[in-house]
């Protein structure tokens, strides 16, 4: 399970709630915890998904939660002081982390323009570029494996529909889910439409 709080701040962030089989709501956190506040949601267990990453929230929002989930849900502004940059740093939103490499991947990174950071910027933006429709189709495969395995584990034809899966099969991974319940079923092949993609796999 995600911690609702941890996620990425620059994605907008969408959330379902399921009872049993069945979609109760889909929106922000503050969206899903007012709809799941009626009384004939409340019965009953209910789970909340990450659209993005087809995980479990840690737990299922409540009507005495909307008011910090309004807060929350919101990206958090950072503090003066990690606000401020550093004497002669440019005000790039760059965040320093440790990189390991090999004496000569240094010695090549330190030659090219604009020193080592600026090389390693440059080979991380061309390898969004250049892969961006392969890792699509792996964020999907993999956020919708996260929603099938944890709603649908018990449904007939799992195994078969999960190698399908992963196997980029459309058609056999339809055929497979076809008898499972419709919000499950319409859900999940949102969450997997990516990972169908024939681009992908050329």
């Amino acid at each position: 399970m995600t911690n609702i709080d941890s996620e990425t701040p620059q994605v907008e962030r969408s959330y379902t709630a399921f009872l049993g089989s069945r979609r109760l709501a889909q929106g922000s956190l503050a969206d899903v915890a007012q709809a799941l506040s009626a009384p004939n949601a409340a019965d009953a267990p209910i789970l909340v998904f990450n659209d993005l990453t087809g995980e479990l929230v840690d737990a299922p929002p409540g009507p005495e939660q909307l008011a910090k989930l309004d807060v929350n849900a919101l990206p958090t502004a950072p503090s003066s002081a990690a606000a401020a940059p550093a004497v002669g740093r440019p005000r790039l939103g760059v965040v320093a982390r440790e990189v390991t490499l090999l004496p000569r991947h240094w010695q090549w990174l330190s030659a090219q323009p604009g020193g080592a950071s600026a090389a390693l910027r440059r080979l991380v933006e061309e390898a969004r570029r250049t892969h961006a429709e392969r890792d699509a189709q792996r964020a999907a495969t993999e956020r919708a494996y996260r929603f099938m395995s944890a709603i649908a584990g018990h449904e007939a034809g799992f195994e078969e529909a999960a190698r399908a899966l992963f196997a980029h099969d459309e058609l056999g991974f339809s055929a497979r889910i076809d008898s499972w319940p419709p919000d499950v079923r319409a859900h999940l092949t949102s969450l997997a439409q990516d990972a169908f993609k024939s681009e992908a796999r050329s």
